[in-house]
């Protein structure tokens, strides 16, 4: 089952201000985060971005929020990103079969988000150094979960280069430039 730009769009889920200095290898979740949003943003993929009840967790973390510029994130008091907060509609508008996701925490909103993404029929690709929690071990048993549910688990690179397809893509110089 190939991913493709034209059947994907990227889902950024909740990496927030209060919660990420707690989260586990923040810094490189934070750094491979940007290099798979600066991609999907080079081969035109729709981006969704949520953040959970922003008045205790805050907003968007701000190196993330720069690459982010011009979306709105959706605000959200559930964990799951599905259901009465909007986002269904937008799916549904988008018409896309595979979501990649990063985000955290990956045993509580990516976990819950993804089962419920299973249950709509999309099919949910985990960039495995895209998530985290703040334990790791609970970061592991989820994405466990996630893949017996019916997810596709990968890493930045590999999801980059398989929406690349070609190296003679107009897009390959710049996803090389990226992942270097």
């Amino acid at each position: 089952m190939k991913i493709t730009k034209d059947n994907s769009l990227l889902l950024i889920i909740d990496i927030q201000e209060r919660l990420f200095p707690f989260i586990y290898n923040n810094e490189d979740l934070k750094d491979r985060t940007k290099k798979l949003i600066e991609g999907c943003k080079v081969l035109g993929l729709k981006i969704i971005v949520t953040e959970q009840y922003t008045k205790g967790l805050g907003f968007t973390i701000p190196s993330l929020k720069e690459s982010l510029e011009g979306i709105t994130p959706m605000e959200k008091s559930q964990f799951s990103c599905c259901g009465s907060n909007g986002i269904d509609d937008t799916l549904k508008s988008e018409g896309k079969n595979f979501i990649i996701i990063a985000g955290i925490e990956a045993h509580v909103c990516v976990l819950q988000t993804v089962i419920d993404l299973c249950s709509m029929g999309y099919t949910p690709v985990i960039v495995d150094d895209c998530v985290s929690s703040r334990n790791n071990n609970d970061k592991t048993v989820a994405v466990e979960r996630m893949k017996r549910e019916g997810a596709i688990v990968t890493t930045y690179e590999s999801v980059l280069f398989e929406l690349l397809e070609d190296s003679k893509s107009p897009e390959f110089k710049a996803i090389s430039k990226i992942v270097k």
